[in-house]
């Protein structure tokens, strides 16, 4: 078995992060993702749409956690996730974030605290995304409705000082997350988390593993790998260039990674059963060697216990 080396809460590439900007991925080279059980809301305009019906007539809500998600943004790889947390029938703790779906890796959040996402000296911003975040929480919690957050046709509100970036996620996270109701939370602990393999001599490519954990479960993987030239070998596939159809492969490097991933992700982390080379037949369609990666899966996640 290969020697592997965790990388917790390493950066993630700026310039495929910063929300608005443009993103040089091609769609092909994405994580696999996949999310708690709660349900999923497109954002919904705070000034019309009416409050999540999970509370009673009282207007509280059932006490334990909520999690609630909204689409994915097609173009930064961001997808929202939001955390409530209910005690004597108050919102007492919201969590504003979002996992990369291109990526994995650290949370929105982390990003912004690291000084990677680069919202004030990219975008031009006051403050960083993660300090908009908290201020837009501590409004719902104040106000102990989603729907108060009222926000204009591009997401933008008024109604927080200080706050310029899109809360229509926010609000519509947050709705789904009541509307859904009390949900159990995971195993692990909410962040990012990674792994890496020993360069092959022979091949030339160095394994790669970033996994992102949100209410506890894995919701984003990332199975890839490095050269020494610092190609990203998911995306060199996706470019033509690794050339598995042209050796007579029926599928492309990254779409074989592509159904790991998703076994990875449907079987909640747990390997498929494996031989001597670390091929499986139990993942229809993959015939390049996989084993590696669900084991640094396995390391990378001793982090996240």
């Amino acid at each position: 078995m290969k020697k592997a080396s965790v990388i917790l809460s390493s950066a993630l590439v700026l310039g495929t992060l910063l929300a608005g900007c443009g993103n040089n991925n091609n769609a092909g080279n994405a994580a696999a993702t996949t999310a708690p059980a709660a349900a999923t809301a497109a954002p919904a305009d705070a000034t019309t749409a009416p409050a999540a019906d999970a509370g009673t007539e009282t207007g509280k809500y059932q006490d334990g956690t909520y999690y609630g998600t909204v689409d994915v943004d097609a173009e930064t790889g961001w997808q929202t996730f939001v955390l409530l947390t209910v005690e004597g029938g108050k919102i007492t703790k919201a969590d504003w974030n979002a996992f990369n779906t291109k990526t994995a890796g650290d949370l929105k959040k982390k990003v912004s605290e690291d000084g990677n996402y680069g919202l004030v000296k990219i975008g031009g911003a006051q403050s960083e995304w993660h300090e908009q975040a908290a201020k837009a929480e501590a409004f719902l919690i104040e106000k102990q409705d989603p729907a108060a957050l009222a926000f204009d046709a591009e997401g933008h509100t008024d109604a927080v000082s200080g706050v310029s970036v899109h809360v229509s996620d926010f609000v519509g996270a947050a709705q789904a997350a009541l509307a859904a109701g009390p949900v159990q939370v995971g195993p692990y602990k909410d962040g990012g988390y990674k792994a890496e393999g020993e360069m092959d001599a022979e091949s030339g490519w160095k394994s790669t593993v970033a996994i992102s954990v949100a209410g506890g479960n894995i919701v984003a993987v990332n199975f890839s790998g490095v050269n020494a030239a610092g190609d990203d070998k998911k995306q060199y596939s996706v470019d033509g260039k690794y050339g598995m159809k042209a050796g007579g492969a029926s599928a492309e490097w990254h779409e074989e990674i592509a159904l790991a991933e998703k076994y990875f992700l449907e079987n909640k982390g747990a390997a498929p059963t494996l031989d001597a080379e670390g091929k499986t037949d139990a993942i229809s369609g993959v015939s390049i060697h996989v084993g590696e990666y669900f084991t640094l899966a396995e390391k990378a996640l001793e982090g996240a216990k």
